[in-house]
């Protein structure tokens, strides 16, 4: 038994634009057209899911998807971050978040937090044949990735995820590959 999970991270919006740490806010005009200019490209998908958030919806409406919302592909968790640019927040507590991944200084989710979450949504799914779309956040497939090549979290700020890039994971049911160079 095979599966294809490829995870789509959201479009863009007014946070990224600034710098700040995202909260639940719409896509910009741009990356709603830019989405739209996807649609129809992305391979047949045998199953739809998406963040609960609005820019995950959103992306999914753009690129022309109708799918379910998953809570497990929501967005990290910023807690008093939410909205907030980097500039504003106390230099120590963004080194300490940075540098050690069970710390959570805005009282939202830390990165091993996120990393467990993401975990057990790819070991619920590890056994689904077929292929698998879901829209999510970069946060999300930063963790996958790192989970998947079994690196340490630490290696989640290694990984950069562009708004509405692919990321292709492969499953033979006993373990998920990262599938790279994927192409629309």
């Amino acid at each position: 038994m095979t599966g294809r999970l490829t995870l789509i991270c959201c479009g863009s919006t007014n946070a990224n634009r600034r710098g700040a740490f995202p909260r639940d806010e719409p896509l910009e005009p741009a990356a709603f057209a830019q989405a739209q200019k996807l649609a129809g490209k992305l391979p047949r998908a045998d199953r739809i899911w998406h963040g609960p958030g609005l820019r995950a919806a959103q992306t999914a409406a753009a690129l022309g998807l109708k799918g379910t919302a998953a809570a497990s592909l929501r967005d990290q968790d910023f807690g008093s971050w939410a909205g907030r640019r980097l500039a504003e927040l106390d230099p120590a507590e963004l080194a300490a978040w940075v540098s050690d991944p069970a710390a959570a200084p805005h009282g939202g989710e830390s990165p091993d937090d996120l990393r467990r979450r993401v975990s057990g949504f790819l070991e619920e799914n590890l056994d689904l044949s077929g292929h698998t779309l879901a829209i999510t956040h970069a946060s999300v497939i930063r963790a996958a990735v790192c989970e998947v090549l079994g690196a340490q979290t630490s290696a989640f700020w290694r990984v950069d995820v562009e708004p509405l890039s692919l990321t292709r994971l492969t499953s033979d049911g006993r373990r998920w590959a990262l599938r790279i160079a994927v192409s629309l």
